[in-house]
C-alpha cells in the first residue's frame, strides 16, 4: 500500500485520509482494530466511493471481498425443473444449472430457450455479487399477488466462477412455484423472503 498518500485525519485516531491526483478522501483507510500494524481500506459502507476497482489477483471483484468460507457452486443437471408463478408455467427445462450457494436454498438457473419471456418484462434494476457478478432482472407483465418486482434475474457475464450460469435465469424460490422431478419444492424462508 502507498503509505505516502495517506495522512491522519484530523479527528479520528488511526484513520487516515487518501489523496490522489488533489483529491482528498477522508477515513479512506485505517487501523483494522483486530489487526494491529495493518491497514485496512474502507471498502463499502463509506460515504464515498474509494476505490475505482479491486482486485483479486488478475480478477476483479465487487461489492465486497469474497469470503473464502462461503461456496457457490454451479453444477450442470438433467433434472426436469418446471417454475409456476399464479398457475402459469413460465420456464420449463431439462437442462438446468443447479447453483448451491452457502446460506441459500439452491437456485435453478433455466436457459433462456426454456423461459416464456411473455409472461416477463425487463426492468431497469441491477444488483451486484462478489460471487457471480452483476445480475439484470424481469418482472411479471401482470403482477400476480404475493410476487414482488424482479422476481427473475440473470447473470449475462458472470465472474469466471460462475460461467455455467450465463444468461440462465433464475427466481426467487420464496415466491414461486418451484417442480423439481414432479415434486413441488417447499418455499424456503430467507433474508429475501421480506421483499415487496
Amino acid at each position: 500500500m502507498r503509505t505516502d498518500l495517506l495522512t491522519p485525519a484530523k479527528d479520528r485516531p488511526d484513520h487516515f485520509d487518501l489523496t490522489v491526483d488533489g483529491e482528498t478522501l477522508p477515513d479512506a483507510a485505517f487501523v483494522h482494530p483486530r489487526l494491529p500494524g495493518h491497514l485496512s481500506i474502507a471498502w463499502f459502507r463509506h460515504a464515498a466511493p474509494v476505490l475505482d476497482h479491486w482486485y483479486e489477483e488478475e480478477e476483479e471483484i465487487f461489492v465486497h471481498p469474497r469470503d473464502p468460507y462461503k461456496r457457490v457452486d454451479p453444477i450442470p443437471s438433467s433434472r426436469h425443473v418446471r417454475v409456476e408463478i399464479g398457475g402459469r408455467v413460465v420456464a420449463d427445462t431439462r437442462a438446468p444449472v443447479l447453483l448451491y450457494e452457502t446460506g441459500l436454498p439452491t437456485r435453478y438457473y433455466v436457459p433462456p430457450g426454456d423461459v416464456d419471456f411473455s409472461l416477463l418484462e425487463p426492468t431497469d434494476s441491477s444488483t451486484r455479487c462478489p460471487y457471480k457478478g452483476e445480475a439484470s432482472y424481469w418482472s411479471l407483465r401482470e403482477p400476480v399477488e404475493g410476487v414482488p418486482a424482479d422476481v427473475a434475474w440473470a447473470y449475462h457475464d458472470p465472474i469466471p466462477a460462475a460461467a455455467p450460469i450465463k444468461d440462465h435465469v433464475a427466481f426467487y424460490n420464496e415466491f414461486v412455484d418451484i417442480i423439481v422431478d414432479g415434486v413441488k419444492e417447499e418455499r424456503p424462508e430467507t433474508v429475501f423472503s421480506k421483499r415487496e
